[in-house]
């Protein structure tokens, strides 16, 4: 393991955690293309309905649900993030106490 590896977690783990934080605030810039196509569906159906004078509960609702499965997308990649790095020091200080138990220096 290199400080290169744990650099490039690191900055995926910021550029995730900023997305997620974005999602939050309601954003569509980290969505993924079926997750957009989905807020635009819904969108577009509730202006239709807002259009005709009727209620618009079933499109915020898709809406909302859209953003949440986005949100936990997000966080589960966040977590496997978080995982992977704490895999490579825990890997990297195996290796270091096992060279030093040797006599590699």
């Amino acid at each position: 393991m290199g400080n290169a590896d744990l650099r490039r977690l690191d900055r995926e783990i910021r550029v995730t955690a900023k997305k997620l934080e974005a999602v939050r605030r309601g954003e569509w810039w980290p969505l993924n293309g079926s997750e957009r196509r989905a807020m635009a569906r819904a969108l577009a159906g509730g202006s239709y309905r807002v259009m005709k004078g009727r209620s618009t509960g079933r499109a915020e609702s898709q809406m909302d649900s859209t953003g949440s499965t986005a949100e936990m997308r997000l966080t589960a990649e966040l977590t496997a993030l978080h995982g992977e790095r704490q895999r490579l020091i825990t890997e990297a200080a195996r290796d270091k106490a096992a060279k030093k138990s040797s006599g590699w220096w």
